[in-house]
């Protein structure tokens, strides 16, 4: 699995697209992608781990880019100051293939917390940090209590519901909304596609136009978002981003693009959690029916279903600015670097008996939310939705099970990301 070079041998590992066991080489990256891959990687994450802890990978869009495996190589990576975020250290092989925005949505659009480095990323997060504290979020618990309870309301009263579409597509966003003070009429206007757009497609992709118009309608949203802000200014975070701008604190794409991370990075990954939580769970009726029975449970199961199945697969690119070692691996600069949280959080070496499912498991020190200064920031936030979520539907859905294969359910074909689009569940009758 290893590119060969003066530390590593090659390895051999079963491809998950062709079933074919294959040496990698400089020349042969491993492809992470394909119905199998995005189905169940684990396997392709455990023989990598075994094979060492950097690895050339193959993405769809044709990019090569270095996947680091292992919980200890993974940590240490996520806390390398080596590594920038910044894309303007990527080299011209990773910007010419790499499934990022084109212009000039990239430079208007990609400049928010995600992509920077310090001094400039300590003083983006001090602006988001307060609306996220845990402290607020706990007040706010009753509130997202109410929407989620809304939303069961409105499912069928017996027989059965697809769980994304009639609830998880809808409930991160609306609880979104409340912290960062969207209003309800443009909270209204907000076109789930839109979300769409962290699944980056690359340039000789066909899906590319459809690509850039979700963009170029988002962009016009975020323009109204401000223009109103700016107009009816309110205490909330993004009346608070919008007045950082007029003092001359943030830049125009700046203030974009943490609006764009807000209202898309935000909500996608809790949709995608709560199906991946769910799937889980359904695969295991037993535990499914003791987390219901045991409420008092329910923080340490939530931790325990990050670290099982995390929808933040992989973390975004990462760089070094000159050529470096990375655990005996030699990476030229502007290479791009991802950590993959899955393969982390499935190492036996941090977690025993990785593959099974404990939902007591302590400690459970998983990286499903990254770690050091790109920690998440919504983290509490996640928290409390994933708890009332998971807490509301098992409550008021008695006899919840699959409606169909597990098996066969279609897994976004995103790259960093895990979840499904569509989960047709089964219930007795909504309490």
């Amino acid at each position: 699995m290893t590119v060969p070079d003066q530390n590593h041998a090659p390895a051999a590992a079963r491809c998950p697209v062709t079933g074919a066991t294959a040496t990698a080489t400089a020349d042969e990256p491993i492809p992470l992608h394909g119905t199998a891959y995005k189905s169940d990687p684990y396997d392709l994450y455990r023989q990598m781990r075994d094979a060492g802890p950097v690895h050339r990978v193959r993405f769809p869009s044709g990019i090569a880019a270095w996947l680091v495996t292992g919980y200890e190589a993974a940590h240490q990576a996520l806390n390398d100051p080596r590594l920038g975020k910044n894309h303007a250290l990527g080299n011209d092989n990773w910007r010419a293939l790499a499934s990022i925005m084109p212009e000039p949505q990239h430079s208007q659009l990609q400049v928010h917390l995600l992509h920077q480095d310090p001094p400039k990323h300590t003083d983006m997060r001090r602006l988001v940090l307060d609306a996220f504290a845990p402290r607020r979020i706990e007040a706010l618990r009753p509130r997202f209590q109410q929407l989620a309870d809304a939303l069961v309301d409105a499912l069928p009263h017996e027989g059965g519901a697809d769980l994304v579409q009639g609830f998880a597509a809808h409930y991160p966003f609306q609880v979104l909304a409340e912290v960062i003070g969207l209003p309800a009429e443009l909270a209204a206007r907000f076109d789930r596609d839109w979300g769409k757009v962290v699944q980056p497609v690359g340039p000789h992709d066909p899906g590319r136009p459809a690509y850039e118009g979700r963009l170029r309608s988002l962009q016009t949203y975020i323009a109204d978002v401000v223009a109103h802000k700016r107009e009816h200014g309110e205490d909330d975070l993004l009346s608070r981003l919008v007045a950082a701008r007029d003092r001359g604190e943030l830049s125009q794409e700046e203030l974009d693009s943490m609006i764009f991370q807000l209202l898309v990075a935000g909500q996608e990954p809790v949709t995608n959690q709560i199906s991946t939580m769910l799937i889980t769970l359904l695969r295991h009726p037993d535990q499914l029916a003791r987390l219901r029975d045991t409420p008092g449970l329910l923080p340490r199961a939530i931790e325990e279903l990050l670290r099982y199945d995390s929808a933040f697969e992989l973390t975004t690119w990462r760089f070094f600015a000159e050529d470096s070692d990375l655990h005996g691996t030699r990476i030229p600069a502007g290479d791009s670097v991802i950590v993959s949280l899955c393969a982390a959080n499935r190492d036996g070496r941090q977690f025993p008996d990785s593959d099974t499912l404990d939902l007591e498991r302590s400690p459970n020190s998983h990286l499903a939310f990254g770690h050091g200064i790109h920690f998440c920031p919504g983290a509490a936030l996640a928290r409390a939705e994933l708890q009332t979520a998971l807490a509301t539907l098992l409550r008021r859905l008695p006899g919840l099970r699959p409606a169909g294969d597990l098996d066969e359910l279609a897994w976004i074909p995103a790259v960093l990301a895990r979840g499904v689009n569509s989960l047709p569940v089964a219930y007795d009758r909504r309490s």
